[in-house]
C-alpha cells in the first residue's frame, strides 16, 4: 500500500459527474464543416501546407509544426479545403485566429497509414513521429508531448493523471472504463521513452468503475494504480505529484527537475493510436453536459462546432443561456455555438440560470484569508489581487504570480464574490504583453543599429574605393609624365692618355700637330702678334 501525501488547501465543490459518466460514449457523425485553428497548443502556431481548393484525405498533414515548441494539424476527414481565414475560437482574448476550414466530402477516406514497432526506432525518431502526429497533452494544458519527453530519460517516476478532479467533466473516467487496455499500451510507449523506475496512475476514489478497469488492465505490467481521495484540485500536475510522491516542484521549476514526468491518460491513448494504428490526433472524447436532455461523452472530430455536439446530447433545454468550454472552475464562458472544439476541449457545459446563477456584485476584500487557506500553491491570493488591481506587476511577480494554476479555489470561497482568478489572468497577460513589447523593442533597436552600421560601412567602402581610384589616377599621371621626357645623352667617357712607350713615331707627329691646333684655337691672339 503506497503512502499518500497531502497538498495545501483544496475544496469540495459539487461534482455533477454522474449525469454524464453513467452513459456509454457515442461517436459523432461527420459534421457539415470543420474549423481547424493553426494554434491548438502551447507554443508557435503550425504552418499551413495546403491552399483553398485542395482535396485532402483523412489523416493528411494540413499544417506542420513550426519550430520545436509546436504541433502539427491533420485533416479529421476527407474533403476540400474551403478557406484559410480568421475565425472566432474559444480563447480568453476573444480575438479570431487563423484557421483551416475543411468541407467534408462524406466519404471519410483515409490517407494510407499503418502502425509500427516503436522498439525498432531510435528514441529521437519516435519523438519526431509524436511531433509530426500532433500529439499534445489532453488534460487541458495542450503542451506538445515530444517536448515534455525530450529530456525525460531514466527518470524516477512516470505519473499518469486520471484524477479528473474538476466538476462536470467525465471524459477520462469514460475513457478508462471503455479503453483501459489501449491506455496501458500507450503507457508502455511512454515507459519506453522515459525509462522510469516507477510508473503510477492516480485516480480519484469517485471513479470506481474506472479504477477496476485500470487495475485489471495493469495486472502484471508493473504499473501501479493508486486511488487518491477526491479533493479539488488533486488533478493539478504539481498537486498530484505531491500526493503520490511527497515531492514538491520548486517555484518556477518543472516536474523533471525532481525526476518526475506527468501525462494524462487521454494522451497515452492518443499515443497508442498513433504508434499502433498510424493515426494522428484528429479526434477526442468530450463531455457534453449541463442543461441538455441527455448528458454524455462524445468522440468528436477536432474542429466540430459546439452546436452539433449539443444536438447529439439531446439538444439544449429551453432555459439555456450560454456555454462553458472546459469545466466550471477553469473553463471559458462563451455564447457562440459555432465555435469549434479543439485538441484541448475536454468538456462543453450548457449553462442555465438555475445551474449557474449569476454571481452577486463584488464587494471590497475583507482580508478574511479564506483564499489563503484553500490555495493549493500556498500563495497569498489577496495580496496578488491588490497588486494585480493596482497594476503593480513587478510586485505580483515577486509574490510568485506564475505559480498560480488558476484553479479558481480562491474565487470559489471568497465571501466578497471577487473574481480573483480574472485578476491573476489579467496580470499574467499584461506581463506577457510587456515582455513581447520589450522583445519587439529590442529587436527594433538591433535592426536600427545594424542599419546605421551598414550605412557607415557603405560610406567607408565608398571612401576606400574613391581613395583607390585617386591613387591609381595619380600613379598613371606620373607614369605618363615620365614617358614624355627626352632621354639625356650619356657623356663620352674620357680616354686614358696613350702610353708614350707604345706610341709610334708617326703617331707622335700627329699628336703634336693636334696639340698645336688646340693651342691656336685657344689662343688665337698669339698668332696675330707674331705676324
Amino acid at each position: 500500500m503506497r503512502k499518500l501525501h497531502t497538498f495545501h488547501g483544496g475544496i469540495h465543490p459539487a461534482e455533477h459527474k454522474l449525469e454524464s459518466s453513467a452513459q456509454p460514449s457515442l461517436r459523432a457523425p461527420l459534421p457539415q464543416r470543420l474549423v481547424l485553428p493553426l494554434k491548438q497548443h502551447i507554443g508557435s502556431a503550425a504552418k499551413a501546407l495546403v491552399q483553398a481548393g485542395d482535396k485532402v484525405l483523412k489523416g493528411q498533414l494540413l499544417a506542420a509544426a513550426e519550430g520545436m515548441l509546436s504541433a502539427a494539424i491533420h485533416a479529421p476527414t476527407s474533403g476540400t479545403v474551403a478557406a484559410i481565414d480568421f475565425h472566432a475560437v474559444a480563447h480568453p482574448s476573444g480575438l479570431p485566429e487563423l484557421c483551416i476550414v475543411l468541407q467534408p466530402d462524406g466519404e471519410d477516406r483515409w490517407l494510407e497509414h499503418a502502425g509500427f514497432d516503436y522498439r525498432a526506432l531510435p528514441r529521437d525518431e519516435l519523438l519526431n513521429r509524436l511531433r509530426d502526429a500532433g500529439i499534445v497533452g489532453l488534460g487541458g494544458a495542450t503542451f506538445p508531448t515530444h517536448v515534455k519527453l525530450n529530456n525525460a530519460q531514466h527518470i524516477q517516476t512516470l505519473i499518469l493523471n486520471g484524477a479528473e478532479c474538476e466538476p462536470w467533466i467525465t471524459t477520462d473516467d469514460r475513457l478508462m472504463c471503455e479503453r483501459a487496455a489501449e491506455i496501458v499500451q500507450g503507457i508502455e510507449i511512454l515507459r519506453y521513452l522515459a525509462q522510469p523506475a516507477d510508473t503510477l496512475i492516480g485516480i480519484e476514489d469517485n471513479k470506481p468503475q474506472a479504477i477496476a478497469a485500470m487495475q485489471q488492465a495493469c495486472a502484471g505490467s508493473g504499473i501501479e494504480v493508486v486511488v487518491i481521495p477526491t479533493l479539488y484540485p488533486s488533478g493539478g500536475e504539481k498537486q498530484l505529484i505531491k500526493i503520490l510522491t511527497g515531492k514538491e516542484v520548486p517555484s518556477g521549476g518543472r516536474p523533471l527537475n525532481i525526476g518526475v514526468v506527468c501525462s494524462n491518460v487521454a494522451t497515452a491513448f492518443a499515443i497508442h493510436r498513433m504508434v499502433n494504428h498510424g493515426e494522428p490526433l484528429i479526434s477526442r472524447l468530450i463531455t457534453v453536459t449541463g442543461n441538455v436532455k441527455s448528458p454524455r461523452n462524445i468522440e468528436a472530430l477536432i474542429g466540430t462546432p459546439i452546436a452539433e455536439l449539443v444536438q447529439l446530447a439531446g439538444g439544449a433545454l429551453e432555459d439555456a443561456n450560454g456555454y462553458i468550454v472546459g469545466g466550471p472552475m477553469m473553463g471559458l464562458e462563451v455564447t457562440n455555438a459555432q465555435l469549434p472544439v479543439v485538441k484541448g476541449s475536454n468538456c462543453i457545459i450548457v449553462k442555465s440560470d438555475k445551474l449557474f446563477p449569476a454571481p452577486p456584485p463584488a464587494l471590497p476584500c475583507i482580508r478574511c484569508t479564506r483564499c489563503v487557506q484553500v490555495c493549493p500553491a500556498e500563495l497569498q491570493p489577496q495580496d496578488l489581487y491588490w497588486f494585480a488591481r493596482a497594476k503593480n506587476l513587478g510586485k505580483a511577480q515577486s509574490y510568485n504570480l506564475f505559480d498560480c494554476i488558476e484553479c479558481g479555489a480562491c474565487s470559489y470561497v471568497c465571501p466578497s464574490n471577487i473574481p480573483l482568478v480574472q485578476y491573476y489572468r489579467f496580470a499574467k497577460s499584461e506581463i506577457w504583453a510587456n515582455e513581447r513589447d520589450k522583445e519587439a523593442a529590442n529587436l527594433a533597436r538591433e535592426r536600427h543599429e545594424f542599419h546605421l552600421l551598414r550605412i557607415e560601412r557603405e560610406k567607408q567602402d565608398k571612401a576606400d574605393k574613391l581613395a583607390q581610384k585617386e591613387k591609381a589616377a595619380l600613379a598613371a599621371k606620373a607614369a605618363a609624365a615620365t614617358q614624355a621626357q627626352p632621354i639625356p645623352s650619356q657623356p663620352a667617357q674620357s680616354q686614358p692618355a696613350p702610353d708614350p712607350a707604345t706610341v709610334s713615331a708617326t703617331d707622335a707627329v700627329a699628336i703634336d700637330a693636334l696639340r698645336a691646333q688646340v693651342r691656336e684655337i685657344a689662343h688665337p691672339e698669339a698668332k696675330h702678334t707674331k705676324e
